[in-house]
């Protein structure tokens, strides 16, 4: 099992979090929008790799200690993300809760950088280690605003300086790892530019709804259970049939 030092980081997709007691159809398309949204955060990581997809949260990491990246990486990973839910929004045809509440998904990032263990099975790589435990810890957090990037005191001192004047400090006590000084962007701060939309358009907005029945399907026939493992979505009741 190898021991290497690395920057980790989450990408958290939030804001259904007022979803709970709603038909499985709702679900359904809540679960693949998340989805289209989280291949979107994926296609745009660069330097990180994957380590796990979490229910609604991408968990990367980049190995090596060289964090200059990590601004441009993280603008563009939420560049990404705020385009392809216009898209979404653009495209819709379906009045579904979990179609409609697209523009209310949000996105925020905690990042933190340590030493872990890697210990590959296959092709799979898992990651351990009290510095993944802390990266996690931190999603459940005192920040003020919605959309923000949450990081510890070893990647405050990497961050480009241009970026690191937004920053504001707020210590945390996390569950098993104490007293831990964090520090927050609120991201609504910064300016993201978007590439110009698709224009509107009925053949495109047909696929895209053809595609997405058919990704729920298997959702809406009982086979897996829609948002089961999404930790932003509170679901108290069994959804409906």
């Amino acid at each position: 099992m190898a021991i290497e030092k690395a920057l980790l980081l989450i990408a958290d997709i939030g804001g259904y979090t007022r979803f709970m007691k709603q038909h499985r159809f709702s679900l359904a398309h809540a679960q693949e929008t998340v989805a289209q949204l989280l291949e979107a955060v994926i296609d745009a990581s660069g330097q990180f790799k994957l380590a796990k997809l979490e229910g609604d949260a991408a968990f990367f990491y980049a190995t090596g200690t060289n964090y200059t990246a990590l601004s441009r990486q993280l603008a563009d990973i939420r560049r990404a993300f705020l385009a392809r839910r216009e898209q979404l929004i653009i495209d819709r045809m379906c009045k579904c809760d979990g179609c409609m509440q697209v523009s209310s998904l949000t996105l925020k990032f905690v990042t933190h950088a340590g030493e872990v263990a890697f210990q590959r099975v296959k092709h799979l790589t898992e990651l351990a280690g009290m510095d993944v435990i802390l990266v996690h810890r931190m999603l459940k957090n005192d920040v003020p605003v919605r959309e923000y990037v949450l990081m510890t005191d070893p990647v405050l001192e990497k961050l480009d300086p241009e970026l690191r004047r937004f920053t504001r400090g707020l210590e945390h006590e996390f569950e098993g790892v104490g007293r831990t000084a964090t520090h927050y962007i609120d991201l609504n701060e910064i300016a993201a530019e978007l590439p110009a939309a698709l224009a509107p358009s009925v053949p495109r907005k047909l696929w895209h709804k053809l595609g997405l029945e058919l990704s729920s399907l298997k959702y809406l026939l009982g086979f897996k259970e829609p948002c089961q493992d999404f930790r932003n979505v509170e679901i108290v009741d069994k959804p409906s049939e």
